[in-house]
């Protein structure tokens, strides 16, 4: 990650130098030891159906009777959520990340990357509607939009709901998520069958470069958490590519962690936004059960130009023609959810200072 004024969400204390392996604990911030998910734990027990943060039941080795195995995450200090394998579906490296389906015993068919649950069929539903709606519906018929990640189809499934889009690009970098998905999870990946999608695969810090100013009316960054291929999505530098990708009062929603875990990163994440969206700036967040904690945030911004009420859907989805029905009866996102979503808990405004200030930089505290 970048050093200085151009940092992006690592902890100051380690790019300041101040921290090391032998006091981690006591340097880095707990919300912060996110950094060092890639750190494997010496003692972890690894299985072929044990991924970080989540168990199976595999056979023992000297015996025909079951053991359950839990891997702890340190992206998660102290916790592991655990869902019950029953069957491998698919297990690959592909050339950025470990791809892993999984049919679960609760929550159908599972994906995973690099050890992360990034969706489940039960649920995925909290989050595809709400980090495409949220943005989509504040502002008046948006035409152009641009997805970048969102591999499995699942944004695009919702971005098509609605009619007054003309164009869709979305930049996925890795070519075996969207084929896994069209393959497991055809329910999502029939976002890709939309005429108005336009895939490019490829490095979205790359495509947002070279992207004509002020073309599109929103961006929506479904990245993965913010280590391998996805760290440079959380760098100041990417998030003024989106800002110049934008037309006045254009919108963003980007994924933001989760309120219990990582308030440091939060703080960090609204610091920057602040400092290139001169519209404005919020947080809100979903119920998603099977990520950790349940809880995941969003990002959700303006450029300068005409004002947008985030908290009050000028563009409500129930007024679209077809939207609620579309291919998919909507599950979980309605307007009242959806200004429901910006209502902030008393302990995240007193622990990230920029929440608190609901006066000036358009920033929502309530």
């Amino acid at each position: 990650m970048e050093v200085g004024a151009e940092r992006g969400l690592e902890c100051q204390k380690i790019m300041d130098g101040k921290s090391s392996d032998n006091d981690v604990d006591k340097a880095i911030p707990v919300c912060c030891l996110k950094a060092r998910a890639a750190v494997p734990e010496s003692d972890a027990k690894c299985h072929s159906t044990v991924v970080s943060g989540w168990f199976s039941e595999p056979r023992s080795f000297s015996d025909n009777v079951s053991k359950q195995l839990y891997y702890n995450n340190p992206m998660w200090p102290g916790e592991a959520h655990s869902i019950k394998v029953e069957k491998i579906l698919f297990q690959e490296k592909s050339l950025y990340q470990e791809v892993l389906v999984f049919e679960s015993s609760n929550y159908g068919k599972v994906l995973v990357l690099d050890g992360i649950v990034q969706l489940t069929e039960k649920d995925e539903c909290a989050y595809q509607e709400m980090i495409v709606h949220l943005p989509l519906c504040s502002i008046e018929s948006p035409k152009n939009v641009l997805v970048v990640g969102g591999g499995d189809g699942g944004v695009l499934r919702e971005i098509s709901r609605h009619s007054s889009v003309e164009h869709i690009d979305i930049c996925e970098i890795d070519n075996m998520v969207i084929d896994v998905s069209k393959k497991f999870f055809p329910e999502l990946a029939l976002g890709f069958e939309d005429p108005r999608v336009n895939l490019h695969v490829g490095d979205a810090v790359e495509f947002l470069r070279n992207a004509p100013e002020g073309k599109y009316d929103a961006i929506i960054v479904d990245s993965s958490d913010p280590v391998g291929p996805a760290q440079e999505l959380v760098e100041k530098p990417f998030f003024e590519t989106i800002a110049r990708a934008l037309r006045p009062g254009g919108v963003l929603c980007n994924m933001a962690e989760s309120m219990w875990l990582h308030t440091h990163l939060i703080e960090d994440m609204i610091s920057i936004c602040r400092e290139i969206f001169k519209g404005s700036v919020h947080y809100a967040w979903t119920n998603v059960p099977t990520y950790p904690s349940g809880v995941i945030g969003f990002v959700i911004c303006s450029t300068a130009g005409p004002l947008v009420d985030f908290l009050n859907p000028i563009n409500p989805i129930e007024k679209i023609e077809g939207a609620v029905e579309h291919q998919r009866e909507l599950r979980f996102y309605n307007s009242e959810v959806h200004t429901a979503a910006f209502a902030l808990p008393s302990f995240l405004k007193r622990e990230v200072s920029c929440l608190r200030d609901s006066v000036t930089k358009g920033v929502l505290a309530s």
